[in-house]
């Protein structure tokens, strides 16, 4: 009896074994840090870099359209919020600033934050601090640039605003106290959760985020 209690308890580990080694790996979770997407340098410099200056060609009589400057009320509306608060920015002056940055160079760098925080995660250190390098190299310093703060949807439009105006403030900290960045170069701004990016999935972490773009206004370059 001992001898066939064995013998079966043999063949069902040999099952067992079989078994667990016919399953499929488990996939990789949403939210596990190596799915984490960080950007190099050098991919945040060809994002915000200003267009290319089209060469004259020989033998037209007509030379190519210079590349559009920004207009006067932009470039207005740009004095006039650098070295504001982000609190103190009122919702129209949001909306103007999202309006002028539209067709400006822009990188969405997908930061992202602690829930419900202001602290920059870890896992994304590594592109807050490529951000750093970037806006401090020569092919970019000078201009002014737009640091824009974006929630999940959870929670009220009032939290979200405020938390996303922290998480712009962190991130232009940041820049200003490791980078030497002049702080009136980094204009903040929050919009809550008003422009999600993926609304589809409105509590999803890549909401979470601060979006750059190079406003291309060299008014400091020559401080």
């Amino acid at each position: 009896m001992r001898l066939a209690a064995r013998g079966l308890t043999a063949i069902l580990s040999i099952i067992t074994i079989g078994a667990a080694l016919s399953l499929p790996a488990s996939p990789a979770f949403a939210g596990d840090e190596s799915n984490s997407k960080n950007v190099t340098e050098d991919e945040i410099l060809r994002a915000l870099a200003p267009p290319a200056k089209k060469p004259l060609t020989r033998g037209l009589s007509i030379a190519p359209p210079a590349d559009p400057a920004p207009s006067a009320t932009e470039t207005k509306l740009i004095q006039s919020v650098r070295g504001r608060s982000t609190r103190s920015l009122s919702s129209t002056e949001r909306e103007e600033i999202a309006l002028a940055a539209k067709d400006k160079p822009n990188i969405d760098l997908e930061i992202t934050f602690d829930y419900n925080s202001a602290n920059i995660s870890a896992k994304s250190m590594p592109s807050v601090q490529a951000l750093g390098r970037a806006l401090t190299s020569p092919d970019l310093k000078g201009s002014t640039f737009v640091v824009a703060g974006h929630t999940d949807a959870a929670g009220g439009e009032a939290y979200n605003q405020d938390l996303s105006e922290r998480r712009a403030d962190s991130i232009k900290r940041y820049l200003v106290e490791k980078y030497s960045i002049s702080a009136t170069d980094l204009v903040t701004v929050g919009y809550g959760k008003s422009k999600l990016k993926n609304p589809s999935q409105p509590l999803a972490e890549v909401n979470r985020r601060v979006q750059v773009v190079n406003m291309e206004n060299k008014t400091t370059a020559s401080k």
